[in-house]
């Protein structure tokens, strides 16, 4: 049930693996008889869940794009500037901190490499959690494009 929980439900509903663990915890404290009516009680609560597999799905085609694509240079404005000679350089120059901004979002910051188109690898979709992400991520698209519509730097990712 623990890695039901943790695997199949996943996105949809988070608090699933939680409710696994308490459950397992409590018949480890209690045992049986007491704690045995805890894992039908579990089993009910995931069995309804959707089954979501889409972040480990993400996951698996990110580390393979990284395999064939191979590594690439971070763009120096990503890059931490600890000492005199990297701020020379430019490394963190025009670095914009998500958490200062509207919303806690750099709308049009870019954190690719440059020149290189981003790929999607996670698409949420209008089930359990995936809901609230997917509104997350259109709130962010949507800031992006006003600040090009008012004619400040951004660049899509």
């Amino acid at each position: 049930m623990v890695r039901m929980a943790s695997e199949d439900i996943g996105l949809a509903d988070p608090r699933a693996l939680r409710i696994t663990l308490d459950a397992a915890e409590v018949y480890e404290r209690l045992g049986s008889p007491r704690a045995s009516s805890r894992w039908p009680r579990q089993w009910c609560i995931s069995r309804w869940r959707q089954s979501r597999t889409r972040c480990y799905t993400a996951y698996k085609a990110a580390r393979a794009f990284v395999a064939q694509d191979g590594t690439r240079a971070v763009p120096l404005r990503l890059r931490n500037a600890p000492t005199r000679l990297m701020k020379e350089l430019d490394y963190g120059r025009g670095y914009r901190y998500a958490h200062d901004e509207e919303d806690g979002f750099a709308a049009g910051e870019r954190y690719w490499p440059d020149g290189m188109e981003a790929p999607t690898f996670y698409e949420p979709v209008p089930r359990g959690l995936e809901i609230r992400l997917g509104e997350s991520w259109l709130n962010c698209v949507e800031s992006t494009l006003r600040r090009i519509k008012n004619h400040e730097e951004a660049v899509l990712w």
